[in-house]
């Protein structure tokens, strides 16, 4: 049997080829948004094994683990870490049709040089081959980040955050590799959520204020994304179940956040009120300082409350939503925007892929800019549900039909593992295969000069001119 990741893998024409290996394949890792803990980061963790890499706060495996019929035990429970990588060894051959089965045999050839299809057969083996690698000093986590031709990492910073271990690795000169934060200000746009009132407490501690009305609360906010760019950051993130968009008096605002802060629940339209309010101000805020805004909408969350109450969040059970109205909401909050000059760079991910005509199309309503931005509202890659080949191509696609696809900012990890870059490799695959068949079928011109400027731009050149943040 020949070897499933081989050089050519998903290259399924000549153009394809030659489009991946001449391009793509080269081009550096610009890393715009991750999950990456930036204390491991700065202190060069080493991994104790192939599990607490692979397998710690991975719950695409966790699902998949969890469809097989493994036991909790297996996958967040007690089981020693060997028995885990076992059960989930186990489940790979039924992975099959699934990215996970891509992602995993692409990230065993590529950091560990392993060929060997990953089952209950072969699991220990590859385990103590991993292991073994994973001992050497070339595998800790700043040489598994230098390994992967990473530029610059964004990582997802709470705003109370200190930014310690930023400053740590911006002192580290032998490492080479930009880290800045990303502003993530959701527990303080949550009103509703039980996580609000501790944000307010914490927010007065590092302001060293006392935030007594709505107008101090956005000022502390202001005052903490001017801390976060003196750090470097150029970029927010904001992770909402659904696009809100609510007309407010000023006057109105105020009684809300009160109601908020003392742990009081508001009304659903009192809620859209104020995440308008708060969005709207912080886009204002990060277009005077030149940030890109990021937006990711339509994951529900922590559906099953049993397991929620046992494990907490981002443990695997999560999914797609469907807003019900997503194009009036999102048109208005951008023209509100618009109207008063102030709309910054944004990039609109969706989770329901029902959403990609309809966010291709509305970002061409704002593209309108005295700044010479190309693409400068961006849809985003395909996130989460869609980081796959089919979510991909049908992202693409849209935004080809909708929009410029040669303006596209490009593939983004928005990984905890630090052998996700392969990730890039595998969307990199995906685009030169897709743009390979429009040229094969004499859709696009094989145009080298074309080409190349195409692949390379999505790749990497469009990150880099587009997010104002300095590579090493």
């Amino acid at each position: 049997m020949g070897t499933f990741i081989h050089e050519n893998f998903m290259l399924s024409n000549k153009t394809a080829v030659d489009l991946y290996h001449r391009y793509a394949k080269k081009m550096p890792i610009y890393d715009y948004h991750c999950h990456l803990s930036p204390k491991e980061i700065a202190e060069n963790k080493k991994f104790k094994n192939i599990t607490e890499l692979w397998l710690y706060g991975d719950h695409y495996k966790w699902r998949g683990m969890r469809a097989h019929g493994i036991d909790e035990r297996y996958i967040t429970g007690d089981a020693s870490d060997e028995d885990k990588f076992k059960a989930w060894a186990e489940t790979v051959p039924y992975t099959v049709g699934n990215a996970l089965y891509h992602w995993t045999h692409i990230e065993l050839k590529k950091y560990f040089g392993i060929e060997e299809l990953l089952n209950g057969d072969s699991w220990e083996r590859i385990y103590n081959q991993c292991n073994e690698l994973l001992s050497q000093d070339d595998y800790t986590v700043q040489n598994l980040i230098k390994r992967s031709n990473v530029k610059i990492i964004c990582t997802t910073d709470d705003p109370t955050d200190d930014l310690y271990y930023h400053e740590q690795i911006k002192e580290q000169k032998d490492f080479g590799v930009t880290v800045l934060p990303t502003f993530r200000p959701d527990k303080g746009v949550e009103i509703n959520k039980e996580t609000f009132v501790e944000f307010v407490k914490r927010i007065e501690k590092v302001t060293n204020k006392t935030i007594s009305s709505f107008a101090e609360y956005l000022q502390a906010l202001e005052e903490r994304v001017q801390y976060f760019h003196d750090h470097g950051c150029r970029i927010s993130d904001h992770g909402i179940a659904e696009i809100p968009f609510a007309a407010f008096e000023e006057s109105e605002l105020d009684p809300i956040f009160q109601a908020g802060r003392a742990g009081k629940q508001v009304s659903r339209e009192e809620e859209m009120k104020f995440k308008t309010a708060i969005l709207l101000h912080l886009a204002k805020c990060l277009k005077k300082r030149d940030w890109a805004m990021q937006i990711h909408f339509g994951a529900i969350r922590n559906n099953n409350e049993k397991m929620f109450r046992k494990l907490g969040p981002d443990t695997g059970f999560d999914s797609i939503s469907d807003q019900g109205e997503v194009a009036e909401p999102l048109n208005r909050l951008l023209n509100t925007l618009e109207l008063e000059d102030a709309l910054p760079k944004m990039v609109i991910y969706n989770l329901n892929p029902v959403y990609n005509d309809l966010i291709g199309s509305t970002i061409q309503n704002f593209q309108t800019n005295n700044e010479g931005i190309a693409g400068k509202i961006q849809f985003g890659s395909g996130w989460w549900f869609n980081d796959t080949k089919p979510g991909m191509i049908r992202q693409m696609s849209a935004l080809a039909d909708q929009a410029l696809l040669a303006h596209f900012v490009g593939m983004l990890t928005d990984s905890r593992s630090f052998i996700s870059y392969s990730r890039h490799e595998y969307f990199r695959r995906i685009l030169c295969d897709l743009i390979g068949s429009w040229v094969e079928d004499g859709e696009v011109p094989n145009d080298q000069a074309l080409l190349e400027r195409l692949i390379t731009d999505i790749c990497y050149n469009n990150a880099k001119n587009y997010f104002s943040m300095e590579v090493q």
